[in-house]
C-alpha cells in the first residue's frame, strides 16, 4: 500500500512503495511521454530530487533538471489545468507538457511556452524495430549479420540470475566511456545499476544477449501505456560490433503483437545521441514543452 501524500506544499521525497498508487494514475492518462513512468521517476531520483505532493485533487510532481532548475510535471489527476495554472501563477515552471495539455488547459491565457527538443521523446513502430525492413535499416542488418558470423550468443529474457553478469558489462561500458562523461550520463549508468537490482520491484522487463563472454548486451523497459512500451536502458559490449543493433532487434521482438509503439526516450540535445536515434528512423516524436507564468520570477 502507498504511503499517504501530504498536503501540498509539503512535498515529500518519492518513494518505492509509491509505485502502484503513481502508476495507476500515469496508466489512467495513457500519456506516452517517457516521464510518466514510475521507474524513470524513481531511479532518477536523486540526480532530479523528484517530490510528491497534493494540490486540491491533484497529485504533483516536482523536480529539477540537469541544470538544477526546478519544475513540476504535469499533474495527474483531478482538476489538472486548474492545477497547473495555479501553480505556474506561483512562478513555478511546467516541464513535459504535452501539445495537447497545453492546448487544453494554457493555451491563450498568456503564459510563455517553449518548444523543448532536446527533451522530445523518440517514437518507433515496433514492428520495424523488431523486423528492420527494406533498404532503410541496411545498415542495422549488416551490424547484426557481422555479430552473428563471428559469435555464438543466444538470447534470454532479463532475470536475476543476470544481474551480476550485467553489472559487470555496465562497468565495462561505463569505463570505455569514461573520457568526457557528462552528468546526464552519471547519473543515467547509476540509474542503469539500480534499474538491474530492481527490476522485479519496478515491473521491468528485457532482454539479454548472451556469447562467450557471458552477457554481451541488456535492454530494461516498462508499460507506458496499453499500446507503448518504454525502452529506458539498453547497453552493449563497446567492443563488439553489432551487439548493440542485435539487443535494440530483440527487446522489439520481446513484446507482443499489441504493443504498436516503442518510446526510447530523449536525446537531452547530445550529438551523438540523436544521431543514433535518428538513425532508427522514429515514426513521431513527442513534443515537450516548458510554460512559465510571464512577468514571475521562477521558482
Amino acid at each position: 500500500m502507498s504511503v499517504p501524500i501530504p498536503e501540498y506544499p509539503a512535498a515529500r521525497p518519492l518513494e518505492l512503495n509509491d509505485r502502484s498508487l503513481l502508476q495507476g494514475h500515469f496508466m489512467a492518462l495513457q500519456s506516452v511521454i517517457s516521464e510518466f513512468s514510475f521507474a524513470n521517476l524513481f531511479l532518477f531520483r536523486h540526480v532530479h530530487a523528484y517530490t510528491v505532493t497534493t494540490l486540491g485533487d491533484s497529485l504533483i510532481l516536482f523536480g529539477q533538471g540537469y541544470d538544477g532548475r526546478p519544475y513540476f510535471l504535469p499533474p495527474l489527476c483531478g482538476d489538472r489545468g486548474e492545477s497547473a495554472r495555479k501553480l505556474l501563477d506561483e512562478g513555478f515552471t511546467l516541464y513535459g507538457a504535452d501539445e495537447q495539455f497545453v492546448a487544453e488547459q494554457l493555451a491563450g491565457m498568456g503564459y510563455a511556452v517553449t518548444a523543448d527538443r532536446d527533451n522530445d521523446d523518440y517514437l518507433y513502430l515496433r514492428s520495424e524495430l523488431a523486423e528492420l525492413p527494406g533498404n532503410r535499416f541496411h545498415k542495422k542488418k549488416n551490424r547484426i549479420s557481422y555479430f552473428a558470423t563471428r559469435h555464438e550468443y543466444t538470447i534470454e529474457p532479463y532475470s536475476r540470475k543476470h544481474l551480476t553478469a550485467s553489472l559487470r558489462l555496465v562497468d565495462d561500458w561505463q569505463r570505455a566511456h569514461a573520457e568526457g562523461e557528462s552528468s546526464s550520463q552519471a547519473a543515467e549508468t547509476a540509474g542503469t545499476r539500480e534499474g538491474l537490482e530492481l527490476a522485479d520491484d519496478l515491473g521491468l522487463t528485457g532482454v539479454v544477449v548472451l556469447t562467450e563472454k557471458g552477457v554481451s548486451a541488456f535492454a530494461l523497459g516498462e508499460q507506458l501505456s496499453d499500446t507503448t512500451n518504454v525502452c529506458h536502458f539498453e547497453k552493449a559490449d563497446p567492443f563488439l560490433e553489432g551487439a548493440s543493433q542485435l539487443v535494440n532487434r530483440e527487446y522489439a521482438r520481446l513484446l507482443p503483437v499489441e504493443c504498436t509503439w516503442i518510446n526510447r526516450e530523449q536525446d537531452l540535445g547530445e550529438e551523438g545521441l540523436r544521431r543514433a536515434k535518428l538513425s532508427y528512423h522514429p515514426a513521431g516524436m513527442v513534443g515537450k514543452f516548458r510554460v512559465m507564468s510571464a512577468g514571475k520570477s521562477i521558482k
